[in-house]
């Protein structure tokens, strides 16, 4: 059995982070401190989902349940591909709100960042083929987690918070350029 504490998976995350961002600096030469800043706000939204997905539960003392790998339990894998039929499952309303505020909530700022960031993913179809494939990759990850399942509902919530966050950056661009034009 291995477990991956959350310190330790948020350690892993931020040294290749750093390690990807300083290969990119030394390789262009350059440093933006604007770019910087939000590519840190990226992290900490890709952080933040981390968190919520891989270490969602306090255990009775207050700390963080880690990710345990054990390859006994691994397999069969937990997979729902039929849409909707888990959210039928919630015990109260409260705790279906809650899944779905949050599953479409947490991938807001990866909708707005996306297109901020990255210049040649600026239209809704790659933003949120981009979003699409960030879920998916966390699904997929999942897999060999005996405590995680993958959902084909945290796919689609997902991708309408991307949906969502590209929807206010385009309103926001929308309303910059009206603004600029009006000068």
């Amino acid at each position: 059995m291995i477990e991956f504490s959350f310190a330790f998976t948020t350690a892993l995350v931020i040294t290749g982070w750093l390690l990807f961002r300083l290969g990119v600096n030394l390789k262009t030469k350059s440093f933006n401190r604007k770019r910087e800043a939000l590519q840190l706000l990226f992290l900490v939204n890709l952080a933040v989902i981390s968190r919520i997905v891989f270490h969602p539960m306090a255990t009775v003392d207050g700390a963080v349940q880690p990710l345990i790998f054990e390859a006994a339990t691994a397999w069969p894998f937990r997979v729902n591909l039929i849409p909707f039929v888990n959210l039928l499952d919630y015990e109260s309303k409260r705790d279906l709100l809650l899944n779905i505020i949050g599953n479409c909530a947490m991938f807001i700022p990866t909708g707005i960042l996306t297109p901020v960031l990255y210049r040649h993913l600026d239209s809704f179809k790659k933003t949120v083929l981009t979003g699409f494939l960030i879920s998916l990759s966390i699904e997929i990850i999942q897999l060999p987690f005996a405590v995680r399942a993958s959902d084909i509902d945290d796919l689609i919530l997902n991708t309408l918070g991307v949906m969502a966050g590209y929807s206010i950056y385009a309103l926001v661009k929308k309303l910059k350029a009206r603004k600029k034009a009006s000068l």
